[in-house]
């Protein structure tokens, strides 16, 4: 979002140790507000080891989680801002969840939300509760499925294989745009009134498929933050994570507004439905 040219603040919890430093570092040198970055000395900063499949850019993820366990969210600390995005939340993730729904409320400000996929499986209900209080909604295709079957709205396969009906039946509990995406296979992305699908583009190849799914996210979302046309967002979304895969790690393909709008076009995209 930084990289897209917005004023970016990060809210998490990280140990005194070196690699906080070096997040801290890495933040601050992307024109990341590092304010509520909460450093503590008691806990070790979340760390994680990937191991990338050479032949088909997949990977394996191995996580030791510390600091995020033991995140406490603030609700004063949230009243400045127009948006909150919220991503995967771990340790009391429900109370902090609530807080930030609460906070949105009272102050009027908007929420992207991205769930995790413990967050789907844990308590599916307390999402589906909240989508009312969602303005954008970012879910790759198993957790779409999963937020449908796990909570017994939804239980037939040919439903639950169809991304029309998914984001539909998702939107209808009250998202004001949601945004499906399923790999090699694209995205779909639906305000409401139309209906975009867009296929894959990687214009560096496959290498590391780490980070795609956050990527096509905040792509998406800098260009909805523009009031961008939702064909326009999906581009911008299609772009970013395209451009991530195409090399090791979640950050070093991240574009910024002047890429995305040069490999925009390259893309395609589909109108499936229109109201």
């Amino acid at each position: 979002l930084a990289r897209m040219g917005h004023e970016t603040a990060a809210y998490s919890k990280i140990g005194k140790d070196d690699v906080g430093e070096w997040i801290l570092r890495t933040l601050r040198g992307a024109g990341v507000h590092t304010d509520f970055i909460d450093v503590d000395s008691s806990v070790q900063t979340d760390l994680s080891s990937i191991v990338v499949i050479q032949q088909s850019g997949d990977r394996i993820i191995f996580h030791n989680r510390d600091a995020n366990e033991k995140l406490h969210v603030d609700e004063a600390k949230l009243k400045h801002y127009e948006w909150l995005y919220v991503s995967a939340l771990n340790g009391d993730w429900k109370t902090n969840f609530r807080t930030i729904l609460h906070a949105a409320e009272r102050y009027g400000v908007k929420i992207a939300l991205n769930p995790g996929q413990h967050n789907l499986k844990e308590d599916p209900r307390l999402l589906l509760e909240s989508l009312p209080h969602i303005s954008a909604l970012f879910l790759n295709k198993d957790e779409a499925i999963e937020l449908l079957l796990t909570s017994g709205i939804e239980k037939r396969p040919e439903r639950l294989n169809d991304e029309l009906y998914l984001i539909q039946a998702i939107h209808d509990f009250g998202p004001a745009v949601v945004a499906l995406t399923d790999g090699k296979r694209g995205a779909w992305v639906y305000d409401g009134q139309e209906i975009w699908q867009g296929d894959i583009f990687e214009p560096n190849g496959l290498v590391d498929t780490t980070g795609a799914g956050d990527a096509f996210g905040s792509g998406f979302f800098s260009a909805y933050l523009y009031h961008y046309s939702l064909e326009k967002c999906l581009r911008y979304g299609i772009a970013n994570a395209g451009s991530v895969v195409g090399a090791y790690g979640a950050s070093a393909g991240l574009l910024d507004q002047t890429a995305a709008e040069a490999y925009g076009p390259k893309i395609h995209a589909t109108l499936l439905a229109a109201r």
